[in-house]
């Protein structure tokens, strides 16, 4: 099967904006989701960037200001600076990478909702994406069967080393942030750029 190589932070809300879309083109189009999150804090130095809140209050307030426009023409709702939004990112991120491995080895659940959950539940309900008993809850809803047990794997050293491959990965590829998503080695940055992945999944 063809993949989609999707990195992102699972703290970036224009990644929440364009989740339900990509989860939706992958399925339209016989394409695996390949979950890769990253920690943008590690890989927007490297290519010269500035982490979210190192950034200009003028570009923050103007970032957050797009992502509500984008969420109203979407029809999506987004809260425009969530209590939770700044928080540890170990344990979303590696619920995420948990999750993916879990469905490799042939365990129930659903990896493309578990992502759109984690990201939905910051965005949406403001609710604290590091606090276990909070994703424990979304593995529930996302089809996994032991959901403490995923909890644990997605804190183990052998999640938390992929979640930095990921980044190095990253890096080497030219992810310039979150989403971006690779189709056929073609690089797309932005939920934004969403049309333009639907119609080179067209083509095949």
């Amino acid at each position: 099967m063809k993949t989609i190589d999707y990195y992102y932070s699972t703290r970036s809300n224009f990644t929440y904006l364009g989740a339900a879309r990509i989860n939706s083109l992958a399925k339209q189009w016989g394409r695996k989701l390949l979950h890769r999150p990253i920690l943008l804090a590690q890989t927007m130095p490297a290519i010269g960037g500035l982490a979210f809140d190192e950034r200009p209050t003028m570009l923050r307030t103007y970032a957050m200001t797009d992502a509500l426009r984008w969420a109203g023409h979407l029809g999506i709702a987004l809260l425009r600076e969530p209590v939770h939004h700044v928080g540890p990112v170990e344990l979303p991120s590696g619920i995420v990478i948990a999750g993916q491995r879990a469905c490799g080895r042939g365990e129930q659940g659903d990896v493309d909702l578990l992502s759109l959950l984690v990201l939905q539940a910051l965005w949406r309900d403001d609710q604290d994406i590091a606090d276990t008993t909070v994703i424990e809850r979304l593995c529930a809803e996302a089809g996994y069967g032991d959901p403490i047990g995923l909890v644990e794997e997605a804190m183990s050293a052998a999640v938390q080393a992929e979640l930095r491959r990921n980044c190095t990965e990253a890096i080497v590829r030219g992810v310039i942030g979150a989403p971006t998503y690779f189709i056929d080695d073609e690089n797309f940055y932005g939920q934004d750029r969403l049309e333009l992945v639907a119609e080179t999944l067209a083509r095949g």
